[in-house]
């Protein structure tokens, strides 16, 4: 099996390893089986590959013993957890314009499925699909994801549960039951396809939570980090994602170098040969998220300068007119007049 360009956010495996706790296994052998710990756990930052993201669902899947893994840990992906494409959902207008997120940044998160949607008549068919077989774990991938997205619809339409009936591509299970409980909604099982159905009428309907301007600033950034992954999959564009995907502020050149099984001198080296630096990447970065906030006008200069790590607001000015050839102040508003993205993050993850 050929893993794909891939890395899981840590904070689904921290979930992952609560249901295991929950189920009475051993969360620290688990977590050795895959070369893990639980303090890797709490780091915000870290990511994990494809192999080890498969040999951690196959892990738990032995060591708990409990074949409904995957709904148990898909009830638990609530929108809260999904970062930046979880907050763009959240000011979605419509459900239409949710699909169109989930379609087109899913990947931004994980490539363990991928989704689309098409209109057949009057209902929406929300497919998922698998780019790399997934084997062993498939079921339990395919429970958890749709019940992830399932519940992330359900959330922005204020529990409307527009979904009318799921379908899986495999024979019904035991637990199938529980699967029509969890999904409040008909499971149908040995279907050709994976996903589920919504009226096509309900698409447009306005969302009550619905914020334009957040969801634009939202979606620009994701956006952006698309780009980066599908011009570039270099080491630097790696490194580059890793610090988008920051949680608690930007990773250090060595935790960097960690999450890459390198030392911090063969990561400057590759980085080198690339012909960039950490130390440049982190500026081009900081670059792109100060213009984004000061475009938005949801934060103060203050503001922005603390979410990207400048401890001293004259250090980010001079920063700043280095990159832009003008101060912040100048370049745009500085008003806080309206939800913040950097301020949100951390709390969404």
């Amino acid at each position: 099996m050929q893993p794909p360009a891939f890395s899981l956010p840590i904070q689904y495996v921290r979930q992952i390893a609560d249901q295991v706790r929950s189920l009475e296994a051993d969360v620290p052998g688990w977590l050795a089986r895959s070369q893990l710990t639980e303090a890797d756990l709490a780091d915000a930052t870290q990511t994990v590959s494809f192999p080890v993201a498969y040999q951690l669902v196959l892990n738990a899947l032995h060591m708990t013993q409990e074949p409904a893994l995957g709904l148990l840990v898909g009830e638990r992906l609530v929108v809260n957890t999904h970062g930046i494409l979880g907050y763009a959902a959240m000011n979605s207008g419509n459900l239409r314009q949710a699909l169109d997120l989930f379609e087109r940044y899913i990947g931004l998160r994980t490539t363990l499925v991928s989704v689309t949607h098409d209109i057949e008549g009057k209902l929406v068919r929300v497919r998922f699909e698998e780019p790399t077989p997934l084997g062993e774990v498939r079921r339990t991938v395919l429970e958890a994801v749709m019940l992830t997205v399932k519940n992330v619809l359900d959330y922005i339409t204020m529990g409307s549960r527009h979904v009318l009936w799921v379908a899986f591509p495999f024979p019904r299970p035991d637990y199938a039951d529980l699967a029509q409980d969890m999904f409040h909604a008909e499971v149908r099982y040995d279907q050709s396809w994976a996903g589920f159905t919504i009226p096509e009428d309900v698409l447009d309907q306005p969302l009550k939570m619905a914020d334009p301007a957040t969801f634009q600033e939202a979606a620009a950034i994701c956006q952006r980090e698309l780009d980066k992954l599908t011009q570039n999959k270099s080491l630097s564009g790696r490194v580059r994602r890793i610090m988008l995907e920051k949680q608690n502020g930007f990773p250090s050149l060595n935790v960097t170098a960690r999450l890459f099984h390198m030392t911090p001198r063969t990561l400057h080296r590759h980085l080198q040969d690339e012909g960039t630096s950490y130390k440049e990447i982190l500026e081009n970065v900081r670059h792109m998220l100060a213009v984004e906030h000061l475009k938005a006008g949801h934060l103060s200069i203050q503001e922005i300068a603390y979410t990207l790590g400048y401890t001293d607001m004259a250090n980010f000015r001079r920063a700043f007119k280095r990159w832009e050839g003008v101060a912040p102040s100048a370049y745009g508003q500085g008003s806080c007049a309206g939800k913040s993205i950097q301020n949100v993050e951390p709390t969404l993850t």
